[in-house]
Parts: structure tokens; sequence; C-alpha cells
């Protein structure tokens, strides 16, 4: 599954490509994987003629701002609108990769995918594409009336991006504090952290010397303090890499993340450990595998 680094990767390469150019109209091939509005007659009419102001990631959630031209009317409170812009809210397209989702930037003309769910035809011959194996991926299309937490009400229920002022070493200390989940669990409870799963999670455990099964309650401050600074630091390198390619992940280019050649531990057990020679172990927590030193992981 696309996990934060893969998201914002998505999201980047989204932003070179796709401002400020009309969407012409698309196409649904898999009308289960729009989840709002419930007619695609509705999602495909609503997108027609509109363009894109600007891409957003809340978690694993990717969110285009969404504009037309004329006299401006009203802005929604997340607008990134200047209020001397002559454009109008035309609401938001949200989409959640899920498991296998991608979104891919190609001309027209292209074959398509066996899996292509939908397209979205844009100025000048090109279109995203929606490509999803496992079909688990969704689409909205938010009314400008409405914030996306409105519509999308997974976004109501994620806890704070870890590179936000939200996401402090205090907020973090507070909600491991009185937790009998090992830490791994916690980790990927997206109300505690958004974005953090099972590849990043495994890689910051490490980096952070805490054993998977540690519970969260028999952290110490310091400890605490490692993990905190690890979620930051094991993000940024895997956006700087372009993400994880363990599987199908692809930028919109099509192109394979670069992350998993540097992982430190994560789909790597039987393999030495990169720090002490270590013979690397994989152990099931709650239906999730967890690869770990351990040597450096007591």
């Amino acid at each position: 599954m696309p996990e934060l680094p893969e998201v914002e990767t998505v999201k980047r390469g989204l932003d070179r490509v796709t401002l400020n150019c009309p969407i012409e109209g698309g196409d649904v091939l898999l009308p289960r994987t729009v989840a709002h509005p419930f007619s695609v007659a509705d999602f495909l009419s609503s997108l027609s003629g509109v363009k894109i102001l600007q891409w957003h990631r809340r978690g694993k959630y990717l969110l285009a701002e969404l504009v037309t031209e004329g006299q401006k009317h009203f802005l929604t409170e997340k607008s990134t609108l200047p209020q001397s812009s002559n454009t109008i809210p035309a609401g938001w397209l949200g989409v959640h990769l899920r498991m296998t989702g991608q979104l891919l930037w190609l001309h027209r003309d292209e074959p398509l995918q066996k899996h292509t769910r939908v397209r979205l035809f844009f100025a000048e011959s090109r279109e995203l594409r929606f490509v999803d194996q496992r079909t688990f991926g969704q689409m909205w299309w938010v009314p400008p009336t409405s914030l996306p937490e409105d519509v999308i009400s997974g976004l109501k229920k994620l806890g704070p991006d870890p590179f936000s002022a939200e996401f402090s070493i205090d907020y973090f200390a507070k909600q491991l504090q009185n937790s009998r989940r090992p830490i791994k669990t916690a980790l990927l409870d997206q109300e505690l952290v958004a974005g953090l799963g099972n590849i990043y999670a495994d890689e910051v455990l490490f980096l952070s010397k805490v054993h998977p099964t540690t519970l969260c309650s028999e952290l110490k401050r310091d400890g605490i303090e490692r993990l905190h600074d690890a979620i930051v630091r094991v993000l940024q390198t895997a956006i700087e890499a372009g993400g994880t390619t363990f599987s199908n992940f692809l930028n919109v280019q099509g192109i394979n993340g670069n992350y998993g050649g540097v992982a430190w531990v994560y789909k790597r057990a039987g393999e030495p450990c990169r720090l002490c020679g270590t013979s690397l172990e994989r152990i099931k927590l709650a239906g999730r595998s967890s690869h770990f030193c351990p040597q450096c992981q007591k």
C-alpha cells in the first residue's frame, strides 16, 4: 500500500503537470471507484471545465483544489485562493490509492492498462489515468459548499501529519504513555499519526533501536524522542528517494521509487543487518509483518 512518501511523491508530480490545465471530460470504467457523488454522470459533469489550482496531501489522501473562471462568490475555509483572484472555487477532487492504486499522467492515445478504472481528460490530449488492480481505491468530488472532510469521512479520523506542528513530542508522548499496545501496532494507527504504514514503521523502529513488540507504556522519554525524530527523518529520506517500490508503486510518470534499495530492515529478513551484521528477523504483529534486528533492537 502506498504510504505517506509515495503519496507525497505523487502529489508533487501532479503539481508539476496538471495545474491550471482544463479538464475536458472523462470516463469511468468501474463505477464503484467513484465514492461521491453516487452518479457517475454527476461526477464527470462536475469536473468538466474546471482547473486544478493545487494538490494537497492529508495522510494518505490526495486532494485537488478545483477552480473555474469567473467572479468570486465564496471561499471555503481550506481554499488557497488569494482574495484578489478572479477564479471561483469548484470543489475538490479527492483520491485514495488504497493498496494498488496508481495515478498516471499519459497521452490520451496510450493503450489502456488492464486495470484502468477512471480517466480524466485534459487539454492537449493528455489524461490522468487511475489504475487500480485490487479495486479498493476511491475518488470523490466534493462540492464547493463543503469541506473535504464533510464528504470524505476518513479525513475526520486522521491524526496529525508527521511534518506538522501538531505532531509534537509532547503530543506523541501523551498518546503513548497509557497504551498497552505494541509500539509497532500503535505506529500503524492513522488516528495517532497520519500516513505512516508498515514499511516505514519498521524503518523507524530500527533507527530508534526499539523492538516492535515493546509496549507503548514501557517507553521512556528518550525512546519516545528517538521515535519522533526517526519518523520525520525516515519519511523525509523516503520522499527524497521518490518512495518505495516493493510491489506496484509508480509515480505519475510511471517510474519506480528508489527507497527500497536502501531500506534498513523492511523485506530483508534473513539478510545481515547493515549496522551489526546480525541476521534480520521477521515476526507477525496484529496480522502484519515486522522486520527487525534482534541485536540492535532489544
